[in-house]
């Protein structure tokens, strides 16, 4: 089915704002499956509406950086996957990400016309809420996941013995049974995962990673990419 125009005019915007390089009519159609003359006539729509897009025909397009869209409009079935995907964190046993999910909730239902609110409010799909064990509030981890700096921890292993570590966090990883944080950890000098739910207590530390933590996290998916258990985890050492 062809894209309404206004939906193929955002598809556009949205295609020039992920692009790293300057895009042709004739990659925008390919795209979105028209002729060149039609994405000339939508963009120089798009241009007079003072949307700043840049470039000519034959030499590609961008979209000036800062530019923000305006709120968007959902359909049906875009507020149903959101509803099933924000209530699955319930499962998560994530607080810090279930309040987050809950605040999103709020406020797309704030912005929605009545008819699709309902949809919103009266769901046709419903999500178990068992799943991992519940955790305190990991938004920590996650600054420091995205800070790059080092983690002070006290960690129960399986046998309840508890040891206090440094680790490098770069990664969380969300399973049915457990969520858990991929780290390097200097008291083992490899890495490890640890339990989010066994973790006792945690400080984010002003001392940085040595190494970058995207170079941490390819070493770390090269290694253990082929290495789960069964049911699809992770090994907890």
């Amino acid at each position: 089915m062809p894209l309404r125009r206004a939906d193929r005019l955002f598809d556009i915007i949205q295609l020039l704002r992920t692009a790293s390089r300057p895009l042709t009519a004739s990659a925008l159609a390919v795209a979105l499956e028209v002729t060149t003359r039609t994405i000339y006539r939508d963009v120089a729509a798009l241009q007079a509406r003072r949307i700043p897009i840049e470039g000519a025909p034959g030499l590609g397009y961008v979209l000036r950086r800062g530019f923000d869209l305006p709120p968007l409009m959902f359909t049906r079935e875009e507020i149903e996957a959101i509803a099933v995907a924000t209530r699955l964190l319930r499962r998560t046993g994530d607080v810090g990400l279930q309040d987050a999910a809950a605040r999103v909730l709020s406020k797309i239902e704030v912005a929605l016309p009545e008819t699709l609110r309902y949809a919103l409010a009266t769901p046709i799909a419903f999500v178990s809420v068992h799943g991992a064990p519940a955790v305190s509030d990991l938004s920590a981890v996650r600054t420091a996941i995205h800070a790059e700096r080092k983690l002070h921890i006290d960690y129960a292993d399986e046998r309840r013995q508890t040891t206090s570590r440094k680790i490098w966090p770069f990664a969380l990883a969300y399973y049915a049974e457990a969520t858990l944080i991929g780290a390097w950890c200097e008291l083992r000098d490899d890495f490890r995962h640890f339990r989010a739910d066994r973790v006792q207590s945690l400080a984010v530390l002003n001392e940085g990673f040595p190494i970058p933590g995207r170079t941490l996290t390819a070493n770390w998916i090269k290694r253990f990419s082929s290495d789960l258990a069964p049911d699809g985890i992770l090994a907890v050492r």
